[in-house]
């Protein structure tokens, strides 16, 4: 199977509502949305489309407290299911660089333990490469095993743990351009 990142989008409104539904259903957390879920409590779909633009620019971003970011639907090409959301940020604050990272990502609950994470996380490298970043910083609670094995299965480095009050976070690195040359294979 093929799979792609796309930008958000009106077309995928009712799908990517959807997607958060399955989430709240699930009693599932949710990763890697550039904040819909939250949106979506207050505001509509269509300004947290325009509310993703202006978080691309560094201006904005900063004025929020934040660092510029894109954030992606995973679109299987067979179905044209949107499978995953990823969410990349284009540098580290001083919050970020503690726990949270470069990037954040989920899969949908119905789509789980099918290797969709691994593909995905593999395309945002591509998308990371192009920002010219090296080096990437992901995070996960230390429980979430798929997360940290998906992690580990990129080539992702287990740098620390942090305390915090929630639980555990695990600290991991992936050199960027290593892990795209060696799992190229994710892909084609």
């Amino acid at each position: 199977m093929k799979y792609y990142l796309e930008e958000p989008s009106i077309k995928r409104k009712k799908e990517a509502i959807e997607y958060i539904n399955e989430f709240i259903n699930n009693n599932s957390k949710i990763n890697g949305v550039g904040a819909l879920d939250r949106y979506l409590e207050e505001n509509t779909y269509e300004e947290w489309l325009g509310y993703l633009k202006k978080t691309e620019g560094k201006e904005y971003a900063y004025s929020l407290g934040f660092v510029p970011a894109n954030t992606y639907f995973m679109i299987r090409k067979e179905d044209d299911k949107l499978i995953g959301m990823i969410n990349l940020r284009h540098e580290l604050n001083e919050k970020l660089a503690k726990s949270g990272g470069h990037i954040g990502y989920g899969i949908r609950p119905s789509e789980r333990r099918k290797g969709h994470a691994k593909i995905q996380l593999y395309l945002c490298l591509l998308k990371a490469q192009e920002l010219g970043l090296k080096k990437v910083m992901l995070t996960c609670d230390e429980k979430n095993v798929a997360s940290y094995k998906t992690m580990e299965a990129l080539g992702g480095v287990f740098d620390r743990k942090e305390i915090e009050k929630d639980g555990i976070t695990n600290v991991y690195w992936i050199n960027v351009n290593e892990s795209i040359e060696k799992y190229k294979y994710l892909i084609k």
